[in-house]
C-alpha cells in the first residue's frame, strides 16, 4: 500500500510536473529504490526480521538507509528539490540539520542507540514505537545522504574534499557498533529473538545471529559509502579538469577564461 502511494505521488509530483526533466536516470533510481523497499518491507523478510532473525532485521535497515534513501534522493529532479527545500520553510531546518557533522552525529548516534541490546529489546515489545523510531532513523539518513549527494546547489553545497572526508567519517562512526556485534561471543544480547525462533534455521543461535548482523551492517555500509566515494572522486576529477582547461598563464600572469558553453 505504501509503495502504491509513493508511486502515485511520484507520478503526480515528478513525472507529470517535470515532464522531460524527469530523465531516465531519475526513473531508474526510483524503480530500484522501490524494488529494494519492497524486498525488505513487503516480502517475508520483514516477518523474519521482526520475529525470527536479528540479521534479517539489520539487513533490512541497512538496505533502506544505505540503498533505498540515497537512490530515492537521486530519483528527484533538482528543480523539484529546489522548490520544496530551498524556496520553502524547510530551508532553515535543512541548513541546520543537514550540516555534515550534525547530520553524521545524529544518524550514527541514533543507529547505535537503536541497536543497543537493552533499548532494542524494550522498544520491540511495542510495534508502534519501533516503527516510529525507524521512521526517525530514515529522516536522519536522508539528512546524512543530502550532504554526500548535494542534489541542490544552494542547500548544503560543500566542497568535494569535505564530502569525501564526510564519507570516511560516517564509515568510522558505526565501526564500534559493528565491532561490538561481531566480537560478542559470550552470550546472545537480543532476547527478543527466542531460542525457539532459531530452531527453524539449522546451525543458528543468538550469538551467531548477532555476529552475522554486525558483518552484514558493515558490509552493506561499505558498499553504500564505497559507491558514493567512487562517484564523488570521479566528479571531483572532472571538475578539476574543467577548471584547468579554463586557466592560462601568460608571462607569469594567471588568466581565468570564461567557461565554454555547449
Amino acid at each position: 500500500m505504501l509503495l502504491i502511494l509513493l508511486t502515485w505521488l511520484y507520478y503526480k509530483k515528478v513525472i507529470k510536473t517535470t515532464g522531460e526533466n524527469a530523465i531516465k536516470r531519475h526513473l531508474f533510481c526510483y524503480l530500484v529504490s522501490m524494488t529494494l523497499l519492497y524486498i525488505v518491507k513487503g516480502s517475508p523478510l520483514r516477518i523474519i526480521g521482526n520475529d525470527f532473525l536479528f540479521i534479517a532485521h539489520v539487513f533490512g535497515l541497512a538496505i533502506i538507509y544505505f540503498g533505498v534513501i540515497p537512490l530515492f534522493v537521486l530519483s528527484l529532479p533538482a528543480p523539484m528539490l529546489q522548490r520544496y527545500f530551498w524556496g520553502h520553510r524547510l530551508r532553515k531546518g535543512m541548513q541546520i540539520f543537514a550540516h555534515p557533522w550534525i547530520a553524521a552525529l545524529i544518524f550514527n548516534g541514533l543507529v547505535s542507540f537503536y541497536l543497543l541490546p537493552a533499548f532494542f529489546n524494550e522498544i520491540h515489545k511495542h510495534n508502534l514505537l519501533s516503527w516510529a523510531f525507524q521512521l526517525i532513523l530514515a529522516v536522519a539518513a536522508l539528512l546524512m545522504w543530502w550532504t554526500i549527494i548535494a542534489p541542490v546547489k544552494n542547500v548544503g553545497n560543500f566542497s568535494y574534499f569535505v564530502r569525501v572526508a564526510y564519507v570516511f567519517l560516517n564509515s568510522l562512526l558505526l565501526m564500534p557498533l559493528g565491532i561490538y556485534l561481531i566480537l560478542s561471543m559470550s552470550s546472545a544480547h537480543y532476547s527478543v529473538y527466542t531460542t525457539e525462533s532459531y530452531q527453524l534455521f539449522s546451525n543458528m543461535n543468538g550469538i551467531i545471529d548477532q555476529q552475522l548482523a554486525g558483518v552484514t551492517l558493515k558490509f552493506l555500509q561499505l558498499i553504500g559509502y564505497g559507491t558514493a566515494l567512487f562517484f564523488l572522486i570521479i566528479r571531483w576529477g572532472k571538475e578539476e579538469e574543467r577548471e584547468d582547461e579554463n586557466i592560462r598563464v601568460v608571462q607569469g600572469i594567471v588568466i581565468q577564461l570564461p567557461e565554454k558553453r555547449s
